[in-house]
Parts: structure tokens; C-alpha cells; sequence
């Protein structure tokens, strides 16, 4: 059986669990084999007899909210500088017909390797040279990051992006959530070899990582390749914790970002959201399928529009928003009709029509996830990552969600009432528009200031993994 036709099988099966069954049948395996080796690594294995491929998924539970202050993208950085040789990626995609990437995000550096499962031992080698003696030479250094540098630069930024980032600055500031994990040309450029060699140090090590392999390798031998090559990566006396203050309340106006390209607008509204191991996750995703439901019966012209509503929770507290490409004219409507919506949930219950349909689309997304490996691995992993319970008990999670819960969560986003939003667009219209619904500011433009409105502002300043609120003295 390949791939392809165990995992629609097992989605199959997943997809209507909430409505046969309250549990996951046996032979879906939605659990694996666990190990651990001395030196703290957990392990997590899935035998697939007769499988040809082998999928390795390393993750570092740690990511680029530890970037130090002014120097975002040195976590990303140092994943680029695991594997400095071009050959080595080519010899998993052109040698063994496999892949061989990092990805790093807020919380975490995950290594993706995935080829023949008879190289086994030749891959879990190759991983063994990157995490125990990774190349932080001053050449290598240099080299990797003008490379990312240059990528960044060359990289086309649509406007969507750039509204999904400035959205993200304005409602977290200087929390390391407000910044690109992948960093900037600028920030980069102040990233040196120390600065790496000691992410490298407090993070990059066997007790603060796990590691899952799914394919056809059975689990004595994987386990002995494991032991015989990563027994010797060194633990770490202490791994370092995610502990950040929270930013101030966001800005109550409405920040205008001008781009006049053309008569398309983005906007943005965004709340702080929860993190992914509160009891309340399940439930903020549902919000946010209803949420979207909502939006487009209030406003009709999102129907042909490109909108979307989610909620991102990271292991501190993450983000609700709601973003929309709409015409110009439609700004401030938009805007004022998201947050009707989120206010609407939180006073009022949800039908049993909305609920319906917002559990069909998270598990449709859910269990297109889990029908491919890379969605299994990942699933697992983010269970060591954020303390979250099986696999199996987050399906149910979904699927036993009711309309209290949904409002109950509407009401612990919304209880402060610190909105944040965005709109990028043609400032000179945009600002006609929105100011009919409320306060705005427009980037880069100074408002006049007398005495009597000027106000001492709390800046956040980023020392290492700490988040330090100053807050100057009030004017006399």
C-alpha cells in the first residue's frame, strides 16, 4: 500500500470521527512508538513495512521569538548555516529523490529530511554533522547570510504581506510576535558569529528537541543508528524558557500604510489571541471559521474577495485576525463591520447552522493535514512543543465544541477591547474614508501637538529573551 492511499484512507476515517464515533479507530495510528535516548532526545517513530522512503522531522522547541533585540532572523539564520553545502540538499533531492529543508517560525527550528529508507544510517549521519558540529566558521557566517540577505531583497513583498506584517507590528510592538521571524535586510546585517554560537548554545540540543521518523525502517534499527550517532550530541544544563512581559495595549486608531499602486485595499483588524496549549485553542478556531461566516453575510462584497479569518496561537498568547483585499471605497466599511462581527459573537450565540459548517471546515482542513506525513509528523511534534494532548483527544476537542464555548471565547478576546487595525492603500483616500468610523493615524505623517495633548508613551525594549517595559516621567 503507498502513501497515497493509506493517508486518504486514514483522512477518511479522521474526517467523520464527530460524527460516528467519539474515538479514533486502532488502525489509524495516531500515536507512535516512544523512546528517549540518555542524552534527553525524545523519539518518536511510525514503522511503515514496506515503505521505500523514510521521513525525518527534527524539531527544536525553540524559535524566533528568542532572536535577540534589534537582530531578528538569527534563529532562521543559524537553521541556513545547519547545512552550509549545497551538495548535501542535492544529494537528498537528485541522489535519493527525497528533500532536505529547515523552516523556522516563533516557536520553534524544524529540520525536514526525507529519502531512501535502506540510507538510513547516511541520513541520520548527515543530520548528526549539522547539529553536532554545525559550521559556525566566520566565512561560512558571512556567506549564509548575504545569502538570506540577498533573498529577502530579491523576494517580491505583495501588499497582502506587508499588511499582514505591519498588522502584526501594531498589535504586539516590540514583542518578539510584532517582528518577521524570518528577519530583515537591516536586522540581519547586525547578526555576527556570536550572536549564533550562542543561540547555538542555549538552544540547539538534544533534551530540548524531538525528533520523528515515519517510513520503512523498523524501530531496533533506527533506534541503534540513533544511539550509535546522536548519543553523542551534548545536552544542555538548562533549557531556556519562554518568558516574555506582555506588550501595552495596542493603538486605538486605525493605522493607514500608503501604497496608491492601484484601487485595492487591504485591511486588517486584530485582537490578541490564546496561546496553543489553553483549553480555549480548540474553540478560537471555530470562532474564527464562524467569524468569517459572519463577516461575508454583513458585508455581501467579500463574497468575491479575497478574505480570511484565523487565529495563530503560539506557546505565549497569539493572534485573531481578520484581513480582506477590498475596493477602496469599502475600507472603513469593512473595518467597522469586522469588529461588529467579533462584538456580535461575543453578546450573542452562535446557530447551530454556523456551528455546523464551522466544524466542517476546520476538520476539512485538519484532516487534510493528516493525510500526508509531513501533517503526522507535524501533529505529533506540536504536541512536544505546546503540551498538548493526543492526537486523537485534540480531534474530539473539536468535534464536542458547542456554541457556549464559542462565546465564551469571543468574550476573553474582546474583553479589553484592545483592537488593533490596518489599512494599505491610497492614503489620501483612505483617510477620508475611515475617519467616518473612526480615529486614524497615516504613517510617517507628524500630528500637530500642544501641551495640552501631549502624553508620556511606554516603549518596549528587548534585552535577549526579555521584554522590558520603560515608561518615562510625565511632563510637569
Amino acid at each position: 500500500m503507498n502513501w497515497i492511499r493509506f493517508f486518504r484512507k486514514a483522512a477518511l476515517i479522521v474526517g467523520f470521527v464527530g460524527v460516528l464515533t467519539p474515538s479514533i479507530p486502532a488502525q489509524v495510528p495516531m500515536e507512535p512508538e516512544r523512546a528517549r535516548l540518555l542524552n534527553g532526545l525524545r523519539v518518536l517513530i511510525w514503522e511503515r513495512p514496506g515503505e521505500a522512503d523514510v521521513l525525518l522531522k527534527l524539531r527544536i522547541h525553540s524559535g524566533a521569538a528568542f532572536d535577540l533585540a534589534g537582530k531578528g532572523g538569527s534563529m532562521a539564520l543559524l537553521g541556513d548555516i545547519l547545512f552550509p553545502d549545497p551538495t548535501t540538499r542535492e544529494y537528498f533531492t537528485e541522489e535519493m529523490q527525497g528533500r532536505l529543508n529547515v523552516s523556522t517560525d516563533y516557536d520553534s527550528l524544524t529540520i525536514t529530511m526525507q529519502g531512501r529508507a535502506r540510507e538510513f544510517e547516511r541520513i541520520v549521519e548527515i543530520l548528526r554533522t549539522a547539529l553536532v558540529t554545525p559550521q559556525l566558521t566566520p566565512e561560512n557566517v558571512a556567506k549564509i547570510r548575504e545569502g538570506r540577505i540577498k533573498l529577502i531583497k530579491d523576494t517580491a513583498v505583495s501588499p497582502s504581506m506587508v499588511a499582514d506584517r505591519a498588522i502584526a507590528a501594531r498589535l504586539f510592538a516590540d514583542f518578539p510576535y510584532g517582528r518577521p521571524y524570518t528577519g530583515t535586510a537591516e536586522s540581519l546585517e547586525r547578526v555576527e558569529r556570536p550572536d549564533l554560537m550562542l543561540a547555538r548554545d542555549r538552544f540547539l540540543s538534544p533534551n530540548n528537541a524531538t525528533l520523528v521518523i515515519i517510513g520503512g525502517i523498523q524501530s531496533n534499527r533506527a533506534m541503534r543508528a540513533l544511539r550509535q550517532l546522536l548519543g553523542v550530541w551534548r545536552k544542555s544544563d538548562q533549557v531556556v524558557p519562554a518568558t516574555f512581559r506582555q506588550p501595552t495595549p495596542p493603538d486605538a486608531r486605525t493605522l493607514i500604510v500608503n501604497s496608491p499602486a492601484d484601487q485595492s485595499v487591504e485591511v486588517r483588524l486584530a485582537l490578541r489571541g490564546l496561546s496553543r496549549q489553553d483549553p480555549d485553542a480548540p474553540a478560537a478556531a471555530m470562532f474564527a471559521a464562524v467569524a468569517r461566516q459572519r463577516w461575508v453575510k454583513l458585508l455581501p462584497e467579500l463574497a468575491q474577495r479575497q478574505v480570511y479569518v484565523r487565529h495563530d496561537g503560539f506557546t505565549l498568547p497569539g493572534i485573531f485576525v481578520m484581513g480582506a483585499s477590498v475596493d477602496n471605497l469599502l475600507a472603513g466599511k469593512a473595518l467597522s463591520s469586522a469588529r461588529e462581527v467579533v462584538q456580535s459573537l461575543a453578546t450573542s450565540p452562535v446557530s447551530a447552522g454556523e456551528l455546523e459548517q464551522a466544524k466542517a471546515a476546520v476538520l476539512s482542513q485538519t484532516t487534510t493535514d493528516l493525510s500526508k506525513p509531513d501533517g503526522i509528523a507535524t501533529a505529533w511534534l506540536d504536541g512536544d512543543t505546546f503540551g498538548l494532548p493526543s492526537v486523537a483527544e485534540r480531534m474530539r476537542a473539536f468535534t464536542s465544541i458547542s456554541s457556549a464555548d464559542i462565546q465564551r471565547v469571543a468574550a476573553r478576546l474582546t474583553h479589553d477591547g484592545a483592537y488593533a487595525s490596518v489599512a494599505l492603500g491610497n492614503a489620501e483616500v483612505l483617510k477620508a474614508q475611515i475617519e467616518r468610523y473612526g480615529k486614524v493615524e497615516v504613517m510617517g505623517e507628524i500630528a500637530p501637538k500642544t501641551e495640552a495633548n501631549v502624553e508620556p508613551k511606554s516603549e518596549l525594549k528587548t534585552h535577549g529573551n526579555k521584554t522590558q517595559l520603560k515608561t518615562p516621567i510625565k511632563p510637569d
